[in-house]
């Protein structure tokens, strides 16, 4: 039985994981390759790109939310604060993978 608590920490840990996606790796959505250079290099996804990801990550996460409130019971309207906030919060889940990726300094 799914309850509402269950149903909270299940997405709040698929968000995390979502947000952390673009920047835990070189693929679109975690498997889609981008196609090498033409020296033949792995290509870098660029940050637009992973923000681009991010976003649509957003609203797959959201509709994963929608699913489980609706099967719960009723779903609740949402007016534009509800997105502004978790749009928020989205982007505050992805700083540990946004940190990884650009501000960790790495060694020579």
């Amino acid at each position: 039985m799914l309850t509402t608590s269950l149903a909270s920490w299940l997405v709040i840990a698929v968000a995390l994981a979502a947000a952390n996606l673009p920047f835990a790796s070189e693929r679109v959505f975690g498997f889609i390759p981008l196609k090498p250079t033409q020296t033949g290099q792995a290509r870098s996804k660029p940050f637009v790109a992973r923000l681009l990801e991010l976003l649509v990550l957003y609203f797959l996460v959201g509709a994963v939310a929608w699913l489980l409130e609706s099967r719960i019971g009723n779903v609740f309207a949402q007016r534009w604060e509800f997105y502004a906030i978790t749009g928020c919060l989205f982007v505050v889940l992805a700083f540990p993978g946004f940190v990884l990726r650009y501000l960790r300094k790495r060694r020579s």
